[in-house]
């Protein structure tokens, strides 16, 4: 099978079959890497062409890719790459499309998941990349480097370029890897000449003339294709090729000027004016040269094969070989440079018109009509902020003179956010002010110069929101209320998303201060507005936050339920909401894992990797890879752990919401299960943190991870004093946490505090501090993985608990039973503070267990499964294993049997 997006000069006879560059090709299969690297005009493309009609029948596949200058960035280039791979092995590549089509693009995991499912493909399989001169995009050559060095055996890479490209070559070539096929080979030999010359062009020229021809071309293939042309119909071919002289810049000139010379004045004419465009179709053409034959003329240039190529089967779209494309732009600069900005402006305005603002506006930069290209940019925002297209816009700006950009309140203060995107903070209070200024230099009365879009009316208040959103990443709490409320102020009552923003960002000040009651009233007023507004992906995205908020009050269910219901109205709404699909998918991955229910925390993962990071998803990418990382943890990973840590910590962008859970805890708290205290230690040096501080709720994780890690030292080093500053810490840590409403904070702090009297022998104490902790978690199954997490010590303390409850009421008995009957099967305990037993094959899994308590519930099949977000069909498999494990046929028996053997 081959899959191609393939542009060559569609020849009317068939090309000079070339054998011995055919045998070079298939040496490629015993190789990483072919190189076909040649000027323009050698006959790569056609060899390549050659090569696969000769091939295409043996066990292999072919994804072929033609290159333009439009896949010079990540996005274009990895979408074309898997979108060919998924043509020629349909099934392979649907989750790395998704990934693929993003700015900026996750390169190493859509690689991942390609090399994956390729390693999985049983036949032999190519991919070629056509005109790779195109790119020069450092991170897709990182890219493909990586992806050569990993490529499974039976997957092999050809390039065809005009440049070397920035690959590590001479690594490969070292090693055997590399073929290269450069502009020696790819010459045409006299007598491969001569079949091209008498054969293909039907010349019937000499033995002499075809020598000369060869000689004077060098072999070049491009410069004989265009004589052939120039010949036909000479009556003195002998003279024409006798004056034919020059080094490959002339040749080229003068063959070319032979071909247009010899077409009529309306032809030219047609040929130099289309010639501004990448991609034309009749009536585009129309509007260009102000006649009305641009389809009819289409259809003659390519029955006469002048170098153009049709783009679709039903020749509507055509575009020129990229080499006459080149000449004839030259030779319209070259002969009227006066022509070149009204033919962009014609273009723009029909691509405007046939509602293309991306050419619209490529064009109109190209005219250099810096003032209709930002028109039309203002024009495409409310679009591209609603379809997430913001990338686009990007690299629109960075094309865009920085004085056009300045002179727009809009684009400057679209071009301030996306440097606080991209993390640039500095640079984004002078484009709001730019905005300002702008915006106040209109006189009263008058008409503002710009776009009248929605977007202006209400840019007063977005930019006020924009500051707040400064401030917060600033730290400046008080700047982010100021401008909040200032925002507040500036909206009009219908203008609902400004005032669902700024309301929201009041709800994040009041979570950064551990307000949780007054963050979940504000917050939850703030969804409402942008439900109001009709932003749906917004309103969604913003579920996130309000169920983190949730959970910080100690309400996991509830965070689940709220996860859970906008996640089926995503789905309802498929691709437009995208990204809070996403964004959701990874946050019910964070709740599933906290539950135990490590395989559905997985599903919502890979879910969400299909989605994330489309339009600039920088938070959603961050958190993937957060979630990934916890998940890791629970399965016992922790290398892999710190590893999707690290890949989360450069993706974290500051002004969206409160650092409550820094990178650099996370991975201290996997350290420490890990018994490498030496490296948290260092940690908390770095941080600065210490017992003494004063609670605070931006630092109670640190402050957490600080204790989990005095504890694990006093197991080792005994310490009092340091027991006695630990358990100082934890009670004004939880004093502040009951204060506020953080009754999730208050269940970890408790949890803590028990094992800090654990490792001071103190179990009486332990065992009440647990109880309490208990108590403070009325959705208990929300916090598996909290006092699981913390390994033998816990399970000890679970034992106590669950034995001593008749004879200490308050113990937590009935939790305490419940987790332990979470834990699989053990091996003897393992040292470090860590440690997870392994599974027994016959444990019953913690998904198992969840159902088994339900069956002895009075829900119904249906209603369970409801309950757990899984299908009735998968509720039957799960009931059917829980039966083969514990020997029954039936719910009443297996429920029966569970309470026999302790495991409800």
């Amino acid at each position: 099978m081959i899959a191609t997006k393939l542009y060559v000069p569609q020849l009317r006879r068939p090309f000079v079959a070339r054998p011995r560059l055919s045998e070079r090709l298939r040496r490629g299969a015993e190789s990483r890497l072919t190189l076909l690297s040649a000027p323009a005009g050698f006959g790569k493309t056609t060899l390549l062409a050659e090569w696969l009609a000769a091939t295409s029948a043996e066990d292999r596949c072919v994804a072929w890719l033609s290159l333009d200058p439009a896949d010079n960035d990540p996005a274009s280039f990895w979408t074309g790459v898997v979108t060919a791979f998924q043509s020629a092995l349909p099934g392979v590549g649907s989750a790395a499309l998704e990934l693929s089509s993003s700015s900026p693009v996750p390169t190493d995991l859509v690689l991942t998941t390609v090399l994956n499912e390729l390693a999985a493909v049983p036949g032999v399989l190519w991919l070629v990349l056509d005109d790779y001169h195109f790119i020069d995009n450092r991170e897709v050559g990182d890219g493909m480097a990586f992806l050569l060095d990993h490529l499974p055996p039976r997957a092999h890479v050809v390039i065809s370029t005009r440049a070397d490209p920035g690959l590590p070559l001479p690594r490969w070539r070292a090693r055997g890897e590399l073929v290269e096929i450069r502009e020696a080979e790819l010459r045409f030999t006299s007598g491969e000449a001569a079949a091209y010359l008498n054969g293909v062009a039907a010349l019937d020229l000499g033995v002499e003339e075809v020598a000369v021809l060869g000689q004077r071309t060098e072999g070049w293939i491009a410069a004989l294709q265009l004589a052939a042309l120039s010949i036909q119909g000479r009556d003195d071919a002998a003279g024409f090729i006798a004056r034919f002289a020059g080094n490959d810049r002339y040749i080229v000139d003068y063959l070319v000027e032979e071909v247009l010379r010899h077409q009529s004045e309306r032809v030219r004419d047609f040929l130099l004016q289309s010639a501004v465009l990448d991609r034309f179709t009749g009536p585009l053409c129309d509007a260009l040269t102000g006649r009305d034959n641009g389809s009819s003329m289409l259809l003659a240039l390519e029955r006469a094969n002048l170098f153009i190529v049709p783009l679709d089967d039903r020749r509507e779209w055509y575009r020129y070989h990229h080499l006459f494309a080149d000449v004839l732009r030259a030779n319209l600069l070259g002969e009227r440079p006066e022509q070149l900005p009204l033919l962009h402006e014609r273009a723009s305005r029909w691509f405007e018109h046939h509602d293309l603002p991306e050419d619209a506006v490529r064009h109109a930069l190209a005219g250099r009509d810096f003032d209709r290209a930002a028109h039309l940019m203002e024009l495409a925002v409310p679009a591209i902020r609603r379809n997430r297209q913001e990338a686009m816009l990007v690299g629109w700006l960075k094309d865009l003179p920085d004085g056009a950009v300045r002179r727009s309140p809009v684009l400057s203060v679209f071009y301030g956010f996306m440097l606080m995107v991209s993390g640039d903070l500095h640079g984004v209070e002078p484009r709001l002010d730019d905005a300002e200024r702008a915006l106040a230099g209109v006189p009263d009365g008058a008409a503002p110069p710009w776009a009248d879009t929605e977007e202006l009316r209400t840019l007063p208040a977005t930019i006020a929101v924009y500051r707040a959103s400064l401030a917060q990443a600033r730290g400046d709490a008080a700047g982010v209320e100021e401008n909040a409320r200032h925002a507040l102020a500036l909206a009009r009552p219908g203008d609902h998303l400004a005032r669902g923003a700024a309301a929201g960002f009041l709800g994040l000040a009041a979570w950064a201060k551990g307000d949780i009651p007054e963050a979940l009233q504000t917050f939850t007023q703030a969804v409402a507005s942008l439900q109001a507004s009709g932003n749906l992906v917004d309103e969604l995205s913003s579920t996130v936050a309000l169920a983190d908020m949730w959970l910080a009050a100690g309400r996991p269910g509830t965070a689940r339920r709220l996860y859970g219901d906008a996640l089926r109205v995503a789905e309802s709404h498929g691709e437009p909401v995208a990204r809070a699909t996403a964004e959701l998918h990874v946050g019910l991955s964070e709740t599933d894992c906290q539950r135990g229910e490590l395989g559905h925390s997985r599903q919502h993962l890979d879910a969400a990797a299909v989605f994330f990071d489309r339009g600039g998803m920088t938070e959603s990418r961050y958190r993937w890879f957060v979630a990934r990382g916890l998940l890791a943890h629970a399965e016992g990973s922790p290398e892999q752990a710190i590893g999707f840590l690290d890949q989360a910590e450069p993706l974290y962008r500051r002004g969206f919401f409160p650092e409550v859970r820094p990178i650099a805890a996370m991975k201290a708290r996997v350290w420490i299960t890990q018994g490498k205290l030496a490296q948290a230690a260092e940690w908390a040096r770095e941080r600065d943190i210490a017992v003494t501080d004063a609670a605070s709720y931006l630092h109670e994780c640190d402050h957490l991870t600080l204790v989990r890690l005095l504890i694990a030292q006093h197991r080792l080093h005994p310490d009092a004093g340091a027991a006695e500053g630990t358990d100082r810490l934890l009670e004004r840590l939880g004093d502040a946490a009951r204060s506020s409403g953080r009754d999730g904070s208050l269940v970890e702090i408790r949890m803590l505090q028990a094992l800090s009297r654990h490792a001071q022998g103190h179990r009486p104490q332990a065992r009440a501090a647990l109880g309490r902790a208990f108590a403070e978690a009325p959705e208990a199954d929300g916090y598996v993985l909290l006092f699981l997490d913390e390994g033998e010590p816990m399970l000890e303390l679970l034992r106590d608990a669950a034995h001593l409850e008749g004879t200490h009421p308050g113990a937590g008995g009935d939790q305490a039973r419940r987790l332990l009957s979470l834990v699989p099967a053990a091996a003897p305990p393992a040292d470090g503070p860590g440690h997870r037993p392994p599974s027994s094959p016959e444990a019953l899994s913690r998904r198992e267990r969840q159902v088994l308590r339900l069956l002895a519930s009075e829900l119904t099949g249906p209603q369970i499964a409801g309950e757990l977000f899984i299908s009735h069909n998968t509720l039957r498999t799960h009931t059917k294993h829980i039966f083969t494990k514990l020997e029954v046929t039936n719910r009443q028996a297996a429920v029966r049997r569970a309470r026999e053997r302790g495991l409800m």
